[in-house]
């Protein structure tokens, strides 16, 4: 328990500052009322979370490892994402097509997000192998 909740501490706080890092962008490049503020924060939110889960699910490097739930796993979490990105052109849940503009600015967060959470799980586990004495 110990292990996980230093984990969740450490990589936390990286998601809330990307979602303000959103919220910003939203507001202040978009302009962005009600409805577009929260297809934007949906995208971004679907967008980090199903790339987060590759780099988190292994201690070492993502590309150099293959899922132990194999292609099924990697597969579905690929069309939740695009399910989700497709959610406001459909007009579900009062989301709203945000301008083709955001979808650089989405690629730009998402990138920085996984090069920062790559980064702090690095950080954390040079940390954790200090403090227990062995390795993980």
């Amino acid at each position: 328990m110990h292990f996980i909740r230093s984990f969740m501490l450490t990589l936390g706080p990286v998601s809330s500052v990307f979602d303000f890092l959103t919220f910003y962008v939203m507001l202040k490049v978009f302009h962005a009322n009600e409805a577009l503020f929260h297809t934007g924060w949906f995208i971004e939110s679907i967008a980090t979370q199903v790339l987060v889960i590759f780099i988190i699910r292994t201690r070492g490097s993502p590309l150099a490892s293959r899922p132990i739930s194999g292609w099924w796993f990697s597969r579905l979490q690929w069309c939740g994402g695009g399910a989700a990105a497709w959610l406001p052109f459909a007009g579900h849940l009062g989301f709203v097509p945000p301008p083709p503009a955001f979808y650089a600015v989405l690629a730009g967060i998402v990138a920085a997000y996984l090069t920062v959470v790559l980064w702090a799980k690095q950080v954390f586990y040079r940390r954790w192998e200090r403090r227990s004495g062995k390795p993980r």
